[in-house]
């Protein structure tokens, strides 16, 4: 076999057999076959797509390259979600001490933030003592006595993966769907869960700008999860206007507190309450009329709240904190952005919102980035709202003043304003599923 046929097989628009896959991929995996060569292969792809037989083939090639974490003991119970990405997206704070609360079983691997998008493992290292990582055996064994564990990805799951996104950061077919879709799901599948929930983001601060793209995707991830033994369903949600009113480390953590603690943030809440029920319904059988209901219940009584400083605990953190915020480290200086001019806000930029959290320190532009967990913004303001000159739109936090001119002038740039009221997009778009 040579990678110079299958290059041709698939420049051609022909389909490849499994075992042609499983060749090239353990070949690349072990730095015999060159990054020129897969180059040319996944451009290849970029044009022709693959088949759902390839893509399957593809993902589980990319799961076997590496280590897997078997939660086959949990049989039915295990449950993972995984979002696609956006701004004050703190969910996973929220959701998985709600269904780990119910008797799910959440033993998950998260990701650090990237560019304007934050990262779930960065949030809980506000948490003094947090453990990011622990051995597989300590993560088992937490999660077998509470239900629930979060850590950094493993370095050895889906190697395959890492040396292939790294390949199409350089080679412009980062945005090919098929290598999207093998990508996100290739993680998920390695990670054990028997369920998986994809809550697939929609708007300015998603990489899916269009309803149409994004539903594109969850279709593939959907299809392709369910081919590869999984349960798998999407979430389409808005990520047009950020999520909540919190964006930055521990800016998002206080108010996933405040959502715990039965604070009524409505979108942030509303969203929660989705996706926990998708994942109760999958890794329970229950109706997701059932599932809403349990969810909002555990929510109001306190449940989740006590299974998320459980779980804080068990990994080393310091549960107390959650009771009082006020020990979280403060950022040195803040300051509060002011509106120009009168009208409604017609349009957040998402994107460009997160970009000004990264400029205050609360992000990171390359991997090992260093970043400043105190640092982000509130916002007084967000999309319907009519705003008056002097009014407060968002207040900043930073430990670096010389910061804060160019986040302010970003933030206004990412704001428009209007007379005319405006219709909010939808929250939730709706649900995919292997029957639809």
């Amino acid at each position: 076999m040579r990678m110079y046929d299958l290059i041709k097989k698939k420049r051609d628009g022909q389909p490849l057999e499994i075992s042609e896959i499983n060749w090239m991929i353990e070949g690349y995996t072990n730095g015999d076959i060159p990054d020129y060569q897969m180059s040319a292969f996944a451009m290849a792809v970029y044009y022709h797509g693959m088949t759902d037989e390839e893509l399957a083939a593809l993902t589980m090639a990319m799961v076997h390259s590496g280590d897997q974490v078997d939660l086959s003991r949990f049989a039915h119970l295990s449950v993972d979600k995984h979002s696609t990405g956006g701004v004050g997206d703190k969910t996973s704070l929220i959701v998985t001490p709600l269904v780990a609360s119910l008797g799910g079983i959440v033993a998950k691997m998260s990701g650090r933030g990237l560019g304007h998008t934050g990262g779930t493992v960065d949030k809980l290292e506000s948490f003094c003592g947090y453990q990011t990582t622990l051995s597989p055996e300590a993560f088992i064994s937490q999660v077998e006595k509470i239900g629930i564990a979060l850590i950094g990805q493993s370095g050895n799951l889906t190697p395959a993966d890492k040396k292939l996104y790294a390949l199409r950061d350089v080679t412009a077919t980062i945005d090919s769907l098929p290598l999207i879709a093998s990508s996100i799901m290739s993680k998920k599948i390695a990670a054990g869960a028997k369920s998986i929930v994809l809550d697939v983001k929609v708007g300015s601060g998603s990489f899916n700008k269009t309803y149409d793209d994004a539903k594109s995707l969850a279709e593939k991830m959907v299809s392709l999860g369910n081919r590869c033994g999984r349960n798998v369903s999407a979430v389409m949600t808005d990520m047009d206007t950020p999520l909540g009113f919190a964006v930055g480390n521990i800016p998002e953590v206080k108010e996933a507190l405040h959502v715990l603690k039965g604070e009524d943030i409505p979108d942030l809440k509303e969203v929660c309450l989705v996706l926990a029920g998708e994942m109760l319904s999958l890794c329970h059988g229950w109706s997701r009329e059932e599932s809403r209901h349990q969810a909002e219940k555990a929510l109001s009584a306190g449940k989740a709240y006590d299974k998320f400083k459980e779980w804080i605990q068990a990994q080393g953190g310091d549960p107390s904190w959650a009771d009082h915020t006020e020990r979280f480290p403060k950022p040195l200086f803040t300051h509060t952005v002011m509106a120009p001019q009168e009208g409604y806000i017609v349009h957040m930029n998402s994107e460009k919102i997160g970009r000004c959290a990264v400029l205050l320190g609360a992000g990171r532009e390359k991997k090992d980035d260093a970043i400043d967990l105190t640092a982000g913004m509130v916002l007084q303001a967000k999309t319907g709202d009519y705003v008056k000159p002097g009014d407060p739109l968002a207040t900043f936090y930073t430990n670096d003043s010389t910061r804060i001119p160019g986040a302010e002038e970003l933030y206004l740039a990412a704001l428009t304003v209007q007379n005319e009221k405006p219709q909010r997009p939808p929250l939730v778009y709706g649900i995919i599923t292997k029957q639809e």
